[in-house]
């Protein structure tokens, strides 16, 4: 048997009465009559040579079990009209139909959280790829052209491809495990050097070399903010990290914010960058702002 093609307004007839449960809901719900209903319905049907519904005499009508079994991949084709139509007039408002954006490890995951749950749900037609980098890897992610905005700190310096807008900024404070020697009360001028300091290392060439409040010549390089939370944890160094990385830690004991006479922690500033060549379109731009308020800038 030769099957015929559905149109889209048939599949959407048929979803209608499957979620109304009568011809008549469907009817009223896609505001035209009954008749229209019932001849798209037997439409369909001749289409696909299967009943759909069962609906003899004044019955309501029931999906078949060949109705229930293409019931999945009706919705699924109408979904992706819709979403098809979303996106074409998304572009026709000027809105990007991707974005990559970069974000510096610093920012607190609770925030980046919450921003791009609200992102997905107000621009769900722009398709949003990650990343998650360090220091100056996430100003190379966006001269390099493989990213459009990026959230970053101020290791990055000023770089003359890139536009900036301050967001915010986070505390880094320097903490060690309780039992490091500098946890105990008094440490003296100078000890800090005597004691190895975990470093979050740059991947980049961009910003290589630099520094960020570094005291000790003693020091274990890191590329993982995460690994350098689970080394301070165990005691095998003291380091700077972000305050509400480290929080829930110092609640428990499980680390210590250290009191050390240089002061190395620091606020930790952060902005949104992009390429002066390109323009922020709506959905970029409404990220710079949730960053911003997110961050308290």
């Amino acid at each position: 048997m030769k099957l015929g093609e559905p149109t889209l307004d048939q599949l959407r007839i048929f979803l209608a009465v499957a979620e109304h449960g009568s011809f008549g809901g469907a009817a009223k719900a896609q505001g035209r009559a009954v008749s229209a209903v019932s001849y798209g319905i037997a439409q369909l049907e001749a289409q696909l040579g299967l009943r759909l519904f069962a609906r003899e005499g004044s019955r309501r009508p029931v999906l078949t079990a060949a109705g229930e079994g293409l019931l999945a991949e009706a919705r699924a084709v109408a979904d992706g009209v819709d979403a098809l139509l979303a996106k074409a007039r998304s572009l026709h408002a000027g809105q990007e139909p991707s974005l990559t954006l970069v974000i510096d490890v610093m920012v607190p995951g609770e925030i980046t959280a919450h921003v791009l749950g609200e992102f997905r749900r107000i621009f769900p037609t722009c398709a949003l790829t990650l990343r998650i980098e360090g220091l100056g890897a996430v100003a190379a992610c966006l001269i390099e052209g493989g990213a459009d905005l990026a959230i970053g700190g101020p290791v990055i310096g000023d770089q003359p491809a890139l536009e900036r807008q301050a967001v915010g900024e986070i505390d880094l404070i320097p903490v060690a495990a309780p039992s490091h020697p500098l946890a105990r009360p008094g440490v003296g001028p100078g000890e800090s050097r005597r004691h190895l300091q975990l470093v979050l290392t740059d991947r980049s060439p961009l910003t290589e070399g630099r520094e960020f409040s570094v005291l000790s010549p003693l020091t274990w390089r890191l590329g993982d903010l995460g690994a350098k939370h689970s080394l301070l944890k165990e005691g095998l160094g003291w380091g700077n990290m972000p305050r509400a990385m480290v929080a829930r830690d110092i609640a428990s004991g499980a680390l210590v914010e250290l009191d050390l006479p240089e002061k190395p922690g620091a606020h930790y500033r952060l902005s949104a960058l992009w390429r002066r060549d390109t323009r922020l379109g709506p959905a970029a731009s409404w990220l710079v702002d949730a960053f911003r308020d997110g961050l308290g800038g």
